[in-house]
């Protein structure tokens, strides 16, 4: 007599028990300075888009009736763990439930970094894209065909995640061509050209949909990156760049790995250039990557270093989330509870490892890929060449596209790389070679990424 088959009630029993402990622990949710800007402008009916202005009009519908932070975090941690919860169930119905447990572990072990408790742009688009792949993926394990009911929410969720975040059109349009199968699978260079394509119409149709759909007021967002390119190529260079005199260009004062921000205070240039048109300021942009094309090689390079966290100094600020909310008037939490500031200490431990840098991740990502890309075609594998082709697009992209090093704008490359694992184990994917080449690289990244913690002086 055949065994009944798995039913992965204990999975999805296990994610629902893990999404109230979440709330438990990050009740009402964490408001930042940008949740309360955000908060304020759907209080006043001003919005602007330096924040997404999907975010706040999402926000918008429970404020009259539901005031306060908690709804935001009720809907994206239940997003969270949907998503983690329908591909755990999915996995134990296939007979795969280790590695469905291994799913939930990885959802567990990311709250330690505490950003998926604060209210922000981050926490939003990752559990919205989580709760995709999990619809989706539901289907998909189940090699059924995904009906309109279903694929229709889905799609919404998509396009919320790709208007939540700038930068999120590297990550959602790969995963979105891969589970739905959009573009010719056995031509990769059309789908390649057909992804750029969309990428490309991504970023060009969100500025108009920010501010004519949604009502928006341009807030020249877009000129930050500018700035701080501009302001990198000028710390780096002897002759004047963009019109401006090379002592202008301060390193220490000016210019930071960390983050755009000095460039745009005080008297630094790019306090200026803050209220120049953006049309003259890429001119200049352009002007200066082509006058000074290894400065600006070197700037990109050394940021993304410090976004990956690689060969950085200890102590790097923004790893984790604050659980102490931004003093404000308008009747968001400030206070941190005791479950929060035992979690902060444990993330701040945990963000010294090497399981905790997002370099790791996207190295071991190129792992996944490659063993998704040379595996047979099945449905797990599927899977896991979306989330290992997401992540790794999401976290190149921040080679030219970034202005900040904190770690909550890695939160999907890294938890779509993790998750990528279980399903490429699931679907009998990883070899002794994979696996040889996945240690080398996380060794290498140890050493490495130690010996610049030991090396250099902790970060002030």
């Amino acid at each position: 007599m055949d065994r009944a088959r798995p039913s992965g009630r204990l999975q999805a029993g296990a994610a629902l028990l893990a999404w109230l402990a979440t709330l438990a622990v990050f009740w009402p949710g964490i408001a930042l300075y940008d949740s309360v800007d955000q908060y304020g402008q759907l209080l006043s009916g001003d919005y602007a888009d330096w924040h997404p202005p999907i975010m706040a009009r999402f926000w918008s519908l429970f404020a009259s009736w539901w005031p306060g932070a908690a709804p935001m975090l009720l809907v994206q941690t239940a997003f969270y763990w949907l998503g983690i919860g329908l591909l755990a169930a999915a996995c134990a119905r296939r007979g795969k439930g280790k590695a469905g447990w291994a799913l939930l572990a990885i959802g567990a072990f990311f709250l330690s970094s505490c950003w998926l408790g604060a209210i922000l742009k981050d926490g939003q688009m990752v559990g919205a894209t989580l709760a995709t792949t999990g619809m989706v993926g539901w289907y998909r394990l189940e090699e059924k065909r995904l009906p309109w009911w279903a694929a229709a929410p889905a799609l919404s969720l998509l396009a919320y995640a790709l208007l939540v975040r700038a930068n999120a059109m590297f990550a959602v349009v790969p995963l979105a061509m891969i589970l739905f199968g959009w573009g010719p699978a056995r031509r990769p260079i059309a789908r390649i050209c057909l992804g750029t394509a969309a990428i490309v119409g991504a970023m060009l149709l969100a500025p108009p949909i920010n501010h004519y759909l949604l009502g928006a007021e341009a807030s020249g967002v877009e000129r930050s990156q500018l700035i701080y390119d501009l302001t990198g190529i000028g710390a780096r260079t002897v002759d004047p760049v963009a019109g401006y005199k090379p002592e202008a260009w301060q390193p220490r004062k000016c210019y930071s790995l960390l983050e755009w921000d000095r460039a745009g205070e005080g008297d630094c240039p790019g306090a200026e250039m803050l209220y120049q048109p953006s049309s003259r300021l890429a001119r200049l942009w352009i002007g200066a990557i082509l006058s000074h094309p290894l400065a600006y090689a070197a700037h990109r390079i050394a940021h993304f270093n410090f976004t990956m966290r690689l060969f950085v100094p200890a102590n790097l600020p923004h790893s984790v989330s604050p659980v102490a909310g931004e003093p404000n008037r308008l009747g968001l939490a400030t206070a941190a509870s005791r479950a929060e500031i035992a979690l902060h200490r444990a993330g701040l431990w945990l963000s010294a490892l090497p399981i905790a840098w997002p370099c790791l991740w996207l190295a071991l990502d190129l792992v996944a890929f490659w063993s998704a890309v040379t595996a047979p075609p099945g449905a797990f594998r599927d899977l896991a060449f979306a989330l290992s082709l997401s992540a790794l697009a999401l976290g190149a992209s921040f080679l030219a596209i970034s202005v900040a090093s904190d770690l909550r704008y890695h939160l999907w490359t890294m938890i779509a790389a993790a998750m990528a694992f279980p399903m490429l184990w699931a679907a009998g994917a990883l070899n002794r070679r994979h696996l040889i080449v996945a240690a080398g690289l996380a060794a290498a990244i140890a050493i490495v990424g130690t010996g610049g913690r030991m090396l250099l002086p902790a970060f002030a």
